[in-house]
């Protein structure tokens, strides 16, 4: 798009009024000139699938408002900045930036990570939820583990010997399941993850995940936690795994 049309376009903007249209023709001018140098692509938080107190009584209503609505969308601002201006990283996908993450400032790392890993746990969550995964995953949960149970047992045990703030995973791995942990907002698709994997499950050990509601007792946050656990979106991600 021309930098003449670009302008005229914003000339129609300011006319336009009302927010609505506002938007809608800011939509229309951003699908015309994507791609160029004009416009770069950012990253944005979604909203959660879910009401905040759909979670209750496992994850309180006020933890989920400030957990994504002020600790997630921090994460995507900081991104954003950690990016801007960087030709060399702007417009490139979350996992793509994992790749070489290492090499990459402590500001995309952390961000970036802390995006990936809060956008995966709103969505292996739901209400309703809990119980046990069926079909393919159980089955490779079996193979990896003996039982759910067990696996269960492992899970938690790593999560609660997480120290500090980090994460808890489930990754596919070399074709096999395998339970891990990082610290802060890393993930096993970071090249310098100590265990590498496509994470389909991730919980959030941060003391900001479950302080308001537990205070210092993690375990029993982790315990109920398996409650919300939405198994057929896990299965999803394990099924895009393969």
């Amino acid at each position: 798009m021309k930098r003449r049309n670009f302008l005229t376009s914003l000339g129609i903007l300011a006319a336009a009024g009302s927010a609505t249209k506002i938007e809608a023709i800011t939509k229309q001018i951003n699908n015309k000139i994507n791609g160029s140098n004009l416009v770069m692509s950012k990253f944005e938080l979604a909203p959660l699938p879910y009401a905040h107190n759909a979670l209750e009584p496992y994850v309180d209503a006020q933890t989920m408002e400030i957990h994504h609505g002020k600790h997630h969308a921090a994460y995507v601002a900081n991104l954003n900045k950690a990016v801007e201006g960087n030709a060399e990283l702007e417009g490139k996908s979350l996992e793509e930036l994992f790749k070489n993450i290492s090499k990459l400032p402590v500001a995309v790392r952390n961000n970036g990570g802390g995006h990936y890993n809060h956008t995966m746990f709103w969505n292996v969550m739901g209400p309703n939820k809990g119980g046990k995964p069926s079909g393919a995953l159980a089955e490779a949960i079996n193979a990896a583990f003996g039982s759910f149970e067990k696996f269960q047992e492992t899970f938690n045990a790593t999560a609660t010997t997480r120290f500090g703030s980090g994460w808890a995973w489930l990754s596919v791995s070399g074709g096999k399941l395998v339970v891990s942990s990082t610290p802060n907002q890393d993930n096993p698709l970071m090249d310098l993850a100590e265990v590498k994997g496509f994470p389909i499950l991730g919980l959030d050990v941060w003391e900001h995940a479950y302080y308001l509601k537990y205070q210092n007792r993690r375990p029993e946050y982790i315990t109920n936690w398996w409650n919300v656990v939405d198994w057929d979106a896990v299965a999803k991600r394990f099924a895009e795994a393969k």
